[in-house]
């Protein structure tokens, strides 16, 4: 594990609605750019029969900005919040860049994790794909805009796409000066880039229950990827989701929602 110091996350902490059975949580990690809100609408399903955690990783959302984007540091990140809450085990989801997070988390400590689902993501290396992206919130934090109409058309000149600015937008905040900032720490993640699209950390393979859901219309998880996939999740079950691209739970919300709810569901009557 990291010998960095670790980052106090923001997290939210959804307690059941109904007593279940199984009392394991479940805890959810965003992707790159993303943050906890980004996952309130599944968290309203999933939270009716069991508690859900889901984080801010470093550099996201409400936590602290600090240097290093390595696997290693934000599961360290990760562990530390599940000891500060006394979870000794939980179902753990990581979307994309939280993906690899979570994978690294079953690696590195795989007593902590019950279950392992990974949304749209491999355990491999990927190329440079966000300069447009990083370029578009650089603008933002330059031009200063006075709100969110100001904010889109700086993100236009670099992201044609409106679905992804909307995204970006969720990282917007009124700050001190009245103009729309950046809530993500932009320039660590940029410095700690080449590590974020790298491998995740660990070196045995996850031994537990694991589930890859991808979307069909999405690269990131290819068929030739799929061996690399199965060496470090021997137990891994991999589920295609139709019309669905790299967000898959956005996509298809109601598919997503329900094919984590029923692996999950399946561990719980395996126990």
């Amino acid at each position: 594990m990291s010998d960095t110091a670790t980052v106090d996350l923001h997290f939210i902490d959804m307690p059941a609605e109904d007593a279940a059975t199984d009392t394991t949580p479940l805890l959810v990690i965003h992707g790159l750019l993303g943050s906890a809100d980004n996952w309130r609408s599944h968290i309203k399903g999933w939270q009716r029969f069991r508690r859900v955690i889901a984080v801010d990783l470093r550099n996201h959302g409400r936590s602290p900005h600090t240097e290093g984007m390595r696997y290693t540091d934000m599961v360290g990140d990760v562990v530390a919040l599940l000891d500060k809450l006394s979870i000794e085990q939980a179902h753990v989801l990581g979307h994309s860049m939280g993906g690899k997070v979570a994978i690294s988390l079953a690696r590195l400590a795989p007593e902590r994790v019950a279950s392992l689902i990974v949304a749209d993501i491999a355990p491999v290396a990927y190329e440079h794909g966000h300069d447009d992206v990083f370029a578009a919130l650089a603008n933002v934090q330059k031009g200063q805009p006075a709100n969110r109409r100001e904010a889109d058309d700086l993100l236009s000149e670099y992201v044609d796409s409106r679905p992804t600015r909307l995204f970006l937008a969720t990282n917007l905040v009124r700050n001190d000066d009245n103009v729309m900032a950046l809530r993500v720490g932009l320039d660590q993640i940029k410095r700690g880039y080449s590590d974020i699209i790298g491998e995740p950390d660990g070196e045995q393979p996850f031994e537990g229950p694991s589930l890859v859901l991808r979307g069909a219309d999405s690269h990131y998880v290819a068929d030739d990827m799929l061996p690399t996939l199965r060496d470090v999740m021997p137990r891994v079950r991999v589920v295609t989701l139709k019309n669905a691209g790299h967000w898959l739970h956005a996509d298809q919300p109601e598919a997503f929602q329900q094919a984590v709810t029923a692996f999950i569901d399946a561990q719980a009557g395996n126990a």
